[in-house]
């Protein structure tokens, strides 16, 4: 029986050279400080990734009030396949009072990568690409157990539209189960309320079992996550990781405690490939899109003057402008009410002076008058 003419061979052929090329991967947190984002990567990954943060300095920059972008970069090996993984951090976000476009330096960083990579394909040489496209974005919620905060939505929105958005519920092990489901369900309600694009595994129809997984996933989004790097004993003796407290550990590879491990399932053993897939054939070909039809073939991007930092300095500064104006037109009013005031008591004066002067007349006029009458009888 023959064995064909090879055309089945290619997938091993493709194994091998993806198997020495090894890949890349892009991650991106969200999230404001303190809910366990650093953690959540060194567990993930399971090495220190990204150091731990002082975060009793992290309003120390008040002044600055914006969103920074941080970029970490690891090479990681398992079994003889190299992967070259980017975290991306967002330290800064929705950490003030007043968090107004504290996600446009999100954004921005988001389609200037897509816009990098695009000019890189224009280029006559392309051997050397820069790919720093995020294949990925873990949204950090706050364990509130109410809903979501106008700046979740807002935020979600934005990046459900550019990037594979994956919400997660940080620190689960602050709620109680019941509460856990119930704010997952008000999670689950707002997000398609708001019409918010989120990632969901691909179900393959072909594959029972696959299917079975993705929707399995999908029932369980946001995920619910506790992160842990430290080794604490259970009760029955175990050594895990997790979190120790008076009544007992929370796991973080126990699927009763939170859902670490389907987390870790879906970015790295199950559907890696297809984030970075859709990455590439769905948002980045949206933006290209989306630029090539407003803009002509090598034309340069249009850079947004509308920065948020320079906008609030800008309304400081006109709020500045207007008060100082305000401050002149007050003195100005003053000093003409002060004048107007000086020449009613000039005119006053004037007004008492002439009445004076024609009082002094009519005497005047009198005396003359009698002076006359008298000059008069004394010839008679």
């Amino acid at each position: 029986m023959s064995d064909g003419i090879g055309i089945a061979n290619l997938p091993n052929q493709r194994h091998k050279i993806t198997s020495q090329r090894g890949a890349h991967f892009t991650i991106m947190v969200v999230g404001q400080s303190g809910l366990g984002k650093t953690t959540l990567i060194n567990t993930l990954f399971a090495t220190e990734i990204c150091s731990p943060r002082n975060y009793r300095q992290r309003f120390s920059k008040q002044l600055d009030k914006s969103t920074e972008v941080e970029i970490l970069k690891a090479d990681l090996e398992e079994r003889g396949f190299n992967i070259k993984l980017t975290v991306i951090d967002t330290p800064g976000f929705g950490d003030y009072v007043n968090n107004r476009d504290s996600w446009a330096p999100i954004v921005d960083f988001i389609d200037d990568q897509h816009e990098s990579y695009m000019r890189q394909e224009q280029q006559p040489h392309r051997t050397e690409k820069q790919d720093l496209r995020i294949h990925a974005c873990l949204y950090f919620i706050k364990p509130t157990g109410t809903t979501l905060k106008p700046l979740d939505v807002e935020i979600m929105k934005r990046l459900g539209t550019r990037v594979n958005l994956i919400p997660v519920i940080a620190k689960a092990d602050t709620m109680t189960p019941e509460d856990l489901n119930n704010f997952k369900f008000i999670v689950r309600e707002t997000i398609a309320a708001q019409n918010i694009s989120i990632y969901s595994p691909p179900v393959d129809v072909e594959d029972e079992a696959a299917a079975e997984h993705a929707r399995a996933m999908q029932a369980v989004i946001p995920f619910s996550i506790i992160g842990s790097t430290q080794d604490v004993t259970t009760a029955d003796g175990r050594v895990v990781k997790g979190r120790e407290y008076l009544w007992g550990v929370a796991e973080v590879e126990n699927e009763d405690h939170c859902d670490f491990k389907k987390l870790r399932s879906l970015l790295i053993r199950t559907y890696m490939l297809d984030l970075t897939t859709s990455t590439e054939e769905k948002h980045y070909e949206a933006y290209r899109l989306a630029q090539m039809e407003t803009r002509k073939f090598g034309e340069p991007k249009v850079k947004k003057l509308d920065n948020p930092k320079f906008r609030e300095e800008e309304e400081l500064l006109r709020k500045r402008f207007t008060e100082q104006v305000k401050l002149e037109e007050s003195r100005f009013r003053q000093w003409e009410q002060h004048l107007i005031a000086e020449r009613d008591r000039l005119n006053k004066d004037l007004e008492q002076a002439h009445s004076s002067i024609k009082a002094l007349e009519a005497e005047l006029d009198q005396v003359a008058s009698y002076h006359r009458q008298g000059g008069t009888v004394g010839r008679r």
